[in-house]
């Protein structure tokens, strides 16, 4: 066999491997109430805040079927590490406001995302988070305007790719009647 002939069947078996390899690592597009048990009430129909002292549970019950899998949610990006715009971790909430300006969704509803690359964001930008889902209760600083608050996360994805997305599917909309209806969002 000629050196060329060679090297093409090289490549045909490598790129072969990686298609292999990519098609078992499928990623899972999931949504806030996957990370939830089927029996605890969507925020909705708790009324917003949605928060972990209204749960038997507060929170704390976290989906295990998940776990180790290359998930894909989006949400809404809330900065704990920065530098400017760089963002080295923040807590993926599932609507604008959570944590910062009203009271905190349960564990199972917040997720620390580590970007593999730092990321440029704005607090409350939506995005997409794809990586492996690490089910696991975490504490993280946040700073705020009105000072620093513990906030305790049920998963974490590490190694994450962000992308900006222009809508979360699943977003909860504030009530006509909250006061922090000013946090929906509207595409012009």
């Amino acid at each position: 066999m000629s050196n060329r002939l060679k090297s093409t069947a090289a490549l045909a078996a490598v790129l072969i491997s990686i298609a292999a390899g990519s098609a078992s690592a499928e990623t899972a597009r999931i949504f806030w109430k996957d990370l939830r048990p089927a029996t605890q009430a969507a925020a909705e129909s708790v009324g917003l805040p949605m928060i972990a002292a209204k749960m038997p549970d507060h929170g704390e019950t976290l989906s295990l079927n998940l776990q180790d899998k290359t998930i894909q949610l989006a949400g809404y990006a809330l900065p704990v590490d920065r530098e400017g715009d760089l963002v080295y971790q923040f807590l993926l909430v599932p609507w604008t406001g959570a944590c910062s300006h009203m009271p905190t969704p349960p564990p199972n509803q917040i997720v620390l995302v580590t970007p593999a690359h730092p990321y440029r964001s704005e607090a409350y930008q939506p995005v997409s988070v794809t990586g492996a889902l690490e089910p696991g209760m975490e504490k993280s600083q946040l700073f705020i305007v009105d000072g620093a608050s513990v906030i305790q996360s049920g998963y974490a994805v590490r190694k994450a790719e962000v992308v900006d997305v222009d809508v979360v599917p699943d977003t909860i909309t504030q009530p006509a009647n909250s006061p922090w209806r000013f946090l929906n969002k509207k595409k012009n």
